[in-house]
């Protein structure tokens, strides 16, 4: 496994309902579990207008990681799964894609 930092691209949707607070109870209970595997959120981003294409999301934000094995762990760790659900009842929809800097 190489030690090349990742960056996981987030993209999320909303629940209508309180879905941006019961996301953000989310982040309050798995981020001190990310931070343990070396997770570092880099910038966040409300999407305000398309200039070109479409995508209707409620919230943009990227996460590095040192590598693909502390992800892995990551996602692995029982703390972080037992918050899952929160996860799920926040959102509609998301897309997760894992990047590399263009450097």
């Amino acid at each position: 496994m190489s030690d090349t930092p990742i960056y996981m691209l987030n993209v999320l949707w909303f629940q209508p309902d309180g879905g941006a607070a019961r996301y953000r109870e989310y982040l309050k209970a798995s981020w001190p579990v990310a931070k343990k595997y070396g997770g570092e959120k880099l910038e966040s981003y409300i999407p305000e207008a398309n200039v070109i294409g479409e995508l209707d999301a409620d919230l943009i934000f990227m996460v590095r990681w040192p590598d693909q094995s502390s992800f892995d762990g990551f996602i692995a760790d029982p703390e972080f799964q037992a918050v899952q659900p929160l996860r799920e009842a926040a959102i509609t929809n998301s897309l997760l894609i894992r990047c590399r800097r263009d450097d």
